[in-house]
């Protein structure tokens, strides 16, 4: 029995983690991707060709132009990462009212085009992904407010935890939707030492983007020798307070958080981590290809939805549209 292949788009795409989820549940075929960053685009591009992918600014595209490439009735889902620099707590320089996180600051504001081309489309489901920080002080209402304005009366606010679905490292984000999206939890976790297994040392030809990474400075790196597992090499302010980088991983258990700033040090040498092997902590398979320059390619990595998270949510979108359940 034949299974309908439904398509999408995916706006503030990155390298495409989020997509990726939806690719590999076989159900999906991405028809287009925006992205702003040239090396986010040529990435996508390399890992998805037959998607086609836009390195432009959302905010320049109208919706007439946008029609021009896909039409309403070729979109099935929209998905997408607007910015989460204006409403993380990460960021000391964000907004201190959090509305005006929202409308006032240029960033914040992208999530308005998300909702606008949403509202252009009127895909049968949508999924927002984002940091839980969207949903604080008035925030919440703002965002159904708007959802409701383009026609969704129905939102929904799911939490999801990255390392509750085999992914090695922790990530806890918002996944705003027109459906419940609540897949049961894995009894598997997946530590470091598993998700680092049988990676050749840095620098194996045969290995992409897997370089060796930057070395630390003699006396970072002196320091580093004496740090115990889980311990910070450095701190940085973030808004809600200091927050660590430099992190030593624990070989047994779950990564902290990758960010597009962070940098981990190998549980057992005394180095960096390559992008290849962040990349194995976000979930990405060794088949993935990052284009750009390392620092580029390590922001494209902790900027995006982890594979595993991402295809359990996949899964849940294609059976609600194959129930017509939406």
């Amino acid at each position: 029995m034949s299974r309908t292949t439904y398509r999408f788009i995916d706006l503030f795409c990155g390298a495409g983690g989020f997509s990726l989820g939806f690719h590999l549940t076989n159900r999906f075929q991405g028809i287009l991707a925006i992205d702003n960053f040239k090396y986010a685009a040529l990435t996508y591009k390399a890992n998805f060709p037959r998607t086609l992918v836009l390195n432009e600014d959302i905010k320049d595209y109208s919706n007439a132009h946008l029609l021009e490439l896909v039409k309403p009735s070729e979109v099935d889902v929209i998905i997408g990462s607007p910015p989460c620099e204006p409403f993380t707590g990460a960021n000391p320089s964000r907004e201190r009212n959090p509305i005006d996180r929202l409308y006032l600051d240029p960033q914040g504001q992208l999530t308005l085009h998300y909702i606008r081309i949403v509202g252009l489309y009127k895909p049968k489901i949508f999924v927002m992904e984002n940091v839980p920080a969207i949903m604080d002080d008035g925030l919440k209402n703002a965002l159904l407010n708007e959802f409701k304005r383009i026609g969704y009366p129905r939102i929904y606010f799911n939490v999801l935890k990255a390392e509750e679905y085999e992914t090695p490292s922790r990530r806890t984000r918002v996944f705003i939707s027109n459906i419940p999206i609540n897949p049961s939890k894995s009894r598997r976790v997946v530590t470091v030492l598993e998700a680092l297994k049988g990676l050749p040392p840095p620098g194996a030809p045969y290995v992409l983007n897997h370089e060796p990474p930057p070395e630390l400075p003699w006396r970072k790196l002196k320091k580093a020798t004496r740090l115990k597992a889980g311990d910070a090499l450095v701190y940085y302010q973030g808004a809600s307070g200091l927050l660590p980088n430099l992190i030593k991983l624990k070989p047994h258990s779950i990564a902290p958080t990758v960010l597009g700033s962070s940098r981990f040090i190998h549980p057992f040498e005394n180095r960096l981590l390559t992008v290849r092997e962040q990349a194995r902590l976000m979930g990405f398979p060794d088949s993935f290809v990052f284009i750009g320059g390392r620092d580029s390619q390590y922001n494209m990595v902790g900027e995006a939805v982890p594979a595993p998270l991402a295809k359990r949510i996949a899964d849940i979108v294609a059976q609600k549209l194959d129930e017509g359940d939406y």
